[in-house]
């Protein structure tokens, strides 16, 4: 029998005792002898009960022995029934202690996720943010040193930008940040890395990937901000451009170089007139000629 049913449990009335409770002979006790676990099937005749406290005084339950037969038990049996109850509470504070152990490293573990994520993280795009971003890239330089294939890096300028911030405020301006974030995402294939670089600048990393086909993705880009509006509830729609240097990272680069090189790229670009993209080696794109 793993249980009986709490209204007629001798238990339930051993968890209102303190210390040990003890009944020699059901039979002769009152509150039992018409009890039906003594009347009828099991025939208890012996009960002792060791209450089960939590540290903070609340009755959890008991440490019961029974018996088919009447007896009593003497006091090295009391204290040793007393002590199997200790245990059993230690143990069971101990079992509480582990379960809120195990949800306090839950707890710390998602709250380094999320600061992790946080400190990854630019905080209007939700894009990676430069600290992120070149760690992004030294993992890839390193795999490409390696004999991983080249990658390619652009860098990506809103231009005119502070003209947008004079004209028609700051939250317009972040809001033209956030959706320009979004045309950028739409252009980029899952495996590249989209960083805000910081202000109105933005990193591309595309691994795999040569100058050309880089150049391909940004005209897309270009294509893209020509034909959609970034703004359409203003007194007029709001179209921004972009000026974009592109270079390559392969396993003769060193990373501050390349920063640089791609850094200068897109000032040329700024140079010639905005709105185009300067790859290294050429100006391929019409605007920039």
């Amino acid at each position: 029998m793993r249980e009986t049913p709490l209204d007629i449990s001798i238990c339930s009335h051993a968890i209102l005792q303190p210390g040990l409770f003890v009944v020699p002979d059901t039979t002769q006790d009152e509150r039992f002898a018409s009890n039906p676990l003594v009347t009828g099937d099991p025939f208890l005749r012996f009960y002792a009960g060791a209450l089960l406290k939590s540290p903070d005084g609340y009755p959890l339950g008991t440490l019961c022995v029974l018996d088919y037969h009447p007896r009593d038990i003497d006091q090295q049996q009391r204290f040793a029934l007393q002590a199997l109850a200790n245990q059993v509470m230690a143990h069971m504070e101990l079992m509480r202690s582990h379960r809120e152990q195990k949800r306090l490293i839950a707890e710390l573990e998602s709250a380094r996720h999320e600061m992790a994520n946080l400190a990854a993280t630019d905080v209007l795009t939700g894009l990676l943010n430069r600290r992120a971003f070149e760690r992004r890239l030294c993992s890839t330089l390193a795999s490409i040193k390696r004999g991983a294939p080249p990658a390619a890096i652009v860098m990506i300028d809103i231009d005119n930008f502070k003209q947008i911030n004079d004209t028609y405020g700051h939250p317009v301006g972040d809001s033209v940040i956030k959706r320009f974030a979004k045309r950028c995402h739409s252009i980029v294939r899952e495996a590249d890395v989209l960083a805000r670089w910081g202000g109105e600048e933005f990193m591309l990393l595309m691994p795999h990937t040569t100058v050309d086909e880089a150049y391909q993705a940004a005209s897309r880009l270009r294509q893209l901000l020509a034909s959609q509006a970034m703004i359409a509830d203003t007194t007029e729609p709001l179209y921004v451009t972009a000026s974009m240097g592109i270079c390559r990272l392969d396993e003769a680069s060193e990373l501050q170089e390349r920063l640089h090189a791609v850094d200068q790229l897109m000032y040329q670009a700024k140079e010639r007139g905005r709105d185009c993209i300067a790859v290294e080696g050429t100006l391929s794109d019409p605007k920039c000629a």
